[in-house]
């Protein structure tokens, strides 16, 4: 539960970092290394991870990272190395932190694997990342769009997204495909985002009920937007730049 703020605190806006700080008590982005929808099933039926590991021969595949069951992230997991698939001279960016909020999501702005029906994405401290080798090698996909994606010009693989905006209630927090990276460890993905975005990129309307049947039976939750308590943390920031709160 959220703590009540200081006066003073209730008339300074708060960035989505400071709520995660509040949530997490005061850890940053380090989440548990399970939601709690997913803790609660484990402990119903010690098998569901089991039965979640082959999908269906005619079913969706939803993320290679996914599609045999969701793993587990570590309690004890503090960061590690996202590679480009460039064979050689690869963009490395250094995480000294683990992610939070990790869901596949159907927009058609992330990037994702081939044939993959969602991309992968968290969120970490933006101070907690750096470009450690091949800097060189990234450019900015759209300089329009909100979150400017680093991307490596050989191989074409969105390294991290950051936002420049300061009034934007996600600046602080840096994007990331943890399934770039070859440490085990990084936090589960939690949910599934903007799930009906998947038509806008060719998608088949008609299979829609069994995508987001597939998503529940892996444990994501499907959304046409962010999960709830992202959305709350929008609204949070939005009300209080207004002095609503």
């Amino acid at each position: 539960m959220l703590t009540r703020l200081s006066l003073n605190e209730e008339r300074k806006p708060m960035s989505l970092m400071d709520t995660l700080k509040r949530w997490f008590g005061g850890q940053g982005a380090t989440p548990a290394a399970s939601s709690p929808r997913q803790e609660a099933r484990a402990r119903a039926n010690p098998n569901a991870a089991a039965a979640t590991q082959a999908p269906p021969a005619d079913g969706p595949r939803i993320h290679p990272a996914v599609d045999s069951g969701v793993k587990a992230g570590s309690e004890t997991f503090s960061g590690g190395t996202l590679h480009c698939h460039c064979p050689e001279n690869r963009v490395e960016v250094t995480v000294e932190a683990q992610c939070a909020h990790n869901h596949v999501c159907g927009c058609t702005k992330c990037w994702k694997p081939d044939d993959a029906l969602f991309s992968m994405v968290a969120v970490v401290p933006r101070d907690k990342l750096k470009v450690t080798a091949n800097e060189d090698k990234l450019a900015i996909v759209d300089a329009s769009a909100a979150i400017q994606r680093h991307a490596c010009k050989a191989c074409g693989v969105n390294m991290y997204g950051r936002i420049e905006n300061t009034g934007h209630p996600f600046h602080g927090l840096d994007f990331i495909h943890t399934e770039l990276s070859d440490d085990t460890g990084w936090a589960a993905p939690e949910f599934a985002a903007f799930v009906s975005s998947i038509i806008e990129s060719g998608a088949n309307p008609d299979n829609m009920d069994k995508v987001r049947g597939r998503l529940k039976a892996l444990g994501l939750e499907p959304y046409d937007c962010l999960s709830p308590p992202l959305m709350d943390a929008i609204a949070i920031h939005t009300a209080k730049a207004k002095g609503v709160l």
